[in-house]
């Protein structure tokens, strides 16, 4: 083979790694910023294929966790070329399961998106099978030269990066899952004029965001503008399913729902649940607050936790709580308008970006300097080693001639 050829294959191998190890980083990560989303498309999955008897809440979580650290770190090690056989039989091994199961949602079409990028980048079906089709030619190139893969850290040190990208996925997803992911992928973030954008939706007679989102009472009218669109604060409390809902902080909801009332803001809980669940809830609470019906897809996509807390303000998001963020307000509270923290919003997506290459690729580029400094050290006193060994080689040689003159 020539050289040129061979650095036309070498280029291409290398290109198709990156192009694999960027789309697994991107998917993982997203998935850990919000493994809720995924536990809820897994669910979704397991409805379609009627399995869901075999997929209780705890294993479709589980396995959305466990899906998300996959990925995140299968990027990881074909990026810096850790364990380039594992990695390529990896990604060739997940590719081939991934790529006939989109040709089939693409063809009898059984969930709406596949949710391989969660609510990040929301794809059709058959762009999805698409998209794995190259991948999985990708993924064919490397492992069959898998060698070609440049290192970008040294074998010797490569469990390190190994180690921390495994506890940093971890801790991740196990943050967003105690609180709100991070970034809000999805349509209901902080600053969304709600009433604005459904009545958008309406007029255009779309699907796309909002169309599932209506408020109705308990005999059946409809809630949803003359609810969204009182001025001032009002709280919602998002319980999608009220069997399955959270009941360990109801004293502080309790609390917030009579400051409520002192303060004269309107509260209300929208749930998806039967009479008789929501009976038992009041029962098993003290709950005092209304309920209203929302379609529980809706629910989920509003706020990741059951229940979440959502505030509006105007009928703007003003800011959203998971069940174990929630606000202690009670009735010796300061008003509304003095309670600095909770006009405080989220950060801006950009900085949690930041925030994140900061926690990650930091330790991780000064790592990779410290083994290149090591590496370059390593190879550094080999050369010294090799021109003192060719040093007294050429004098002993010397020293030969001398005697034999």
């Amino acid at each position: 083979m020539s050289k040129r050829k061979s650095r036309w294959r070498w280029s291409g191998i290398n290109v198709c790694r990156m192009l694999l190890a960027c789309t697994f980083v991107f998917s993982g990560l997203v998935k850990l910023i919000d493994p809720r989303g995924t536990e809820y498309k897994l669910e979704d999955y397991a409805a379609a294929f009627h399995v869901s008897a075999w997929m209780p809440d705890m294993v479709a979580l589980g396995l959305a966790v466990l899906l998300a650290i996959v990925e995140f770190c299968l990027g990881i090690y074909l990026f810096f070329g850790i364990r380039r056989r594992f990695a390529s039989l990896l990604s060739l091994v997940m590719l081939l399961v991934l790529t006939p199961l989109t040709l089939y949602l693409a063809i009898e079409n059984p969930v709406q998106d596949c949710g391989c990028f969660g609510d990040a980048v929301v794809l059709t079906n058959w762009q999805t099978f698409w998209k794995n089709v190259v991948l999985l030619l990708a993924s064919v190139a490397i492992i069959w030269r898998p060698r070609w893969m440049t290192r970008f850290i040294s074998e010797r040190n490569q469990w390190a990066i190994s180690l921390y990208s495994i506890v940093f996925a971890f801790v991740l997803a196990l943050y967003n899952l105690y609180h709100l992911p991070v970034v809000d992928f999805r349509p209901y973030s902080v600053g969304t004029d709600l009433p604005a954008a459904i009545a958008e939706e309406w007029e255009k007679g779309e699907t796309a965001h909002y169309a599932d989102f209506s408020i109705y009472s308990e005999d059946g009218d409809d809630l949803t503008m003359d609810w969204l669109s009182q001025p001032g604060y009002k709280f919602l409390l998002v319980a999608p399913y009220m069997e399955q809902a959270d009941d360990g902080t109801m004293e502080r909801i309790n609390a917030l729902y009579e400051y409520c009332e002192q303060q004269k803001m309107p509260f209300l809980c929208l749930t998806s649940s039967t009479d008789e669940a929501i009976n038992q809830w009041s029962e098993m609470t003290g709950a005092e607050y209304p309920f209203a019906m929302t379609d529980g897809v809706a629910l989920k996509t509003v706020v990741r936790s059951n229940p979440g807390l959502v505030m509006l303000r105007d009928g703007v998001v003003a800011h959203k709580w998971a069940v174990n963020d929630l606000p202690v307000l009670t009735d010796e509270s300061l008003p509304m308008e003095e309670q600095t923290e909770l006009m405080t919003p989220p950060l801006p997506a950009m900085q949690v970006w930041v925030n994140l290459l900061l926690w990650y690729v930091l330790p991780i580029v000064l790592f990779a300097i410290a083994d290149g400094i090591w590496v370059g050290t390593k190879y550094y006193r080999r050369y010294r080693i090799r021109k003192y060994i060719n040093n007294q080689i050429k004098r002993t040689d010397n020293e030969k001639e001398n005697c034999c003159r």
